[in-house]
């Protein structure tokens, strides 16, 4: 397909790049610890050589008189960098030529960086597993073709480009009803920038077990554990009166909507617990996530949530108004609707496939979701092979979200090791 020089923004990336600017923008990292130590000559060399297949990844943001947009980026890079103790920086203007994406290396961990706008998880995770598979070809293993990884000497489908959120906006939105201000699970802020991360480390087979053991997903059961938690924690703040705790789940929509796009194409469900209601036990939480999320997912709901988002950023008044007014807007809807109703994000892009001869390479898979807009933690999990890894973010000072989640799993059967930057240690 011919190369395009631009691209329009979709409405996740719109939001997003609204958000950006020189002390915050939406990151994520997703890494993968190899078998052997990291070659970094051989890891540029594959970077260089997938490049030119993922166009929508090959670009920096330009602001233009009424909306930013995606241009391709000509200049070199990205660099293969040593890593950094604090993951997530924000991608500030006018550093490393604009490039929105970023690499590291840290003995036999290779990991990648993303602005949000330019992707989801599951179209980030289709280039890095193509990245992954370059690097090791240049480190001589057999890496068959596979429909897992995307041949970097052929172009691109015009289908990885595509804006899926305008593809299937219909002509129904579903309309909401006002929600409610969540717990926000703030603590005092780091020096920036100082990014907090927990690491915990378990068998998928024996969190599979537990969550079967009561009906439910693996997803299912992790959030429900991490409302528990969260309940936990503001009651032991003993607050004048107790908040909504809510959780926002991004859900991947390419199963119920089929694309192959590259770009952003999600949706934010919002399991709430109200403890003014009475107390719940973690029982009572799995029973209303794994009933919340049969009811939540489905086609016309999700296709009229679509709309309703589209409808917005494609709005003639909102389009009218030039670029350095809308930003403003932009950033207060956000906190309207996707900070202030949440008290945390959970993220779980699931089981990350690999082809039969890139598994034995790759010992697990890790994933960290940047600083909120506030000083709380996010939570993302992925699995690899037997390894689910749970990370726990933020630039709050507390760590008593992620203590009290895996304490949970730990007491109710599931084995963690634990790692953090702020110190190392084992829990069994």
């Amino acid at each position: 397909m011919p190369q395009r020089d631009w691209y329009r923004l979709d409405n996740a990336g719109v939001l997003y790049s609204a958000l950006k600017k020189e002390k915050y923008a939406p990151v994520y990292r997703f890494s993968a610890v190899m078998d052997e130590r990291v070659d970094p000559s051989a890891l540029q060399r594959a970077v260089d050589r997938s490049m030119p297949r993922f166009p929508s990844f090959q670009v920096r943001i330009r602001k233009g008189a009424f909306w930013c947009y995606f241009e391709s980026n000509h200049k070199a890079g990205p660099f293969v960098q040593p890593d950094i103790s604090n993951p997530c920086q924000p991608m500030r203007d006018r550093e490393d030529n604009n490039w929105l994406i970023r690499f590291y290396y840290y003995e036999s961990r290779i990991s990648f960086e993303a602005f949000h706008a330019i992707s989801d998880g599951s179209g980030a995770l289709t280039f890095f597993r193509t990245v992954l598979a370059e690097y090791l070809r240049e480190r001589g293993v057999d890496i068959p073709p596979d429909p897992l990884i995307l041949d970097v000497g052929q172009p691109p489908k015009a289908e990885e480009l595509e804006d899926a959120y305008g593809r299937y906006a219909g002509k129904r939105v579903l309309r909401g009803g006002f929600q409610k201000t969540a717990y926000a699970n703030t603590s005092p802020q780091e020096p920036f920038y100082t990014l907090n991360v927990t690491m915990g480390l378990m068998s998928v087979a024996a969190l599979k077990a537990k969550a079967k053991e009561r009906g439910a997903t693996i997803t299912e059961y992790l959030a429900a554990v991490l409302l528990l938690s969260l309940m936990e924690k503001q009651r032991a703040e003993h607050p004048h009166r107790e908040r909504p705790v809510a959780l926002a789940i991004p859900v991947d929509l390419r199963g119920w909507f089929p694309s192959g796009t590259l770009r952003n194409f999600m949706l934010t469900l919002r399991p709430c617990v109200d403890p003014a209601l009475g107390e719940y036990d973690l029982e009572d939480l799995i029973r209303y996530v794994h009933h919340f999320m049969g009811l939540s997912l489905n086609r016309p709901e999700m296709q009229a949530a679509i709309t309703g988002n589209v409808r917005f950023t494609r709005n003639r008044f909102l389009q009218t108004i030039p670029l350095f007014l809308k930003k403003p807007i932009m950033a207060f809807s956000y906190w309207l609707v996707a900070a202030r109703p949440y008290t945390a994000t959970f993220t779980n892009p699931g089981a990350v496939r690999l082809p039969d001869s890139m598994a034995p390479h790759v010992r697990r898979m890790e994933v960290i979701l940047g600083q909120a807009t506030r000083p709380s933690p996010h939570c993302a999990a992925i699995s690899c092979g037997d390894v689910m890894e749970v990370t726990f973010a933020g630039t709050g000072t507390s760590s008593e979200t992620e203590r009290r989640f895996f304490t949970h799993l730990i007491r109710g059967g599931v084995p963690v090791k634990v790692i953090s930057n702020r110190t190392q240690r084992e829990v069994l």
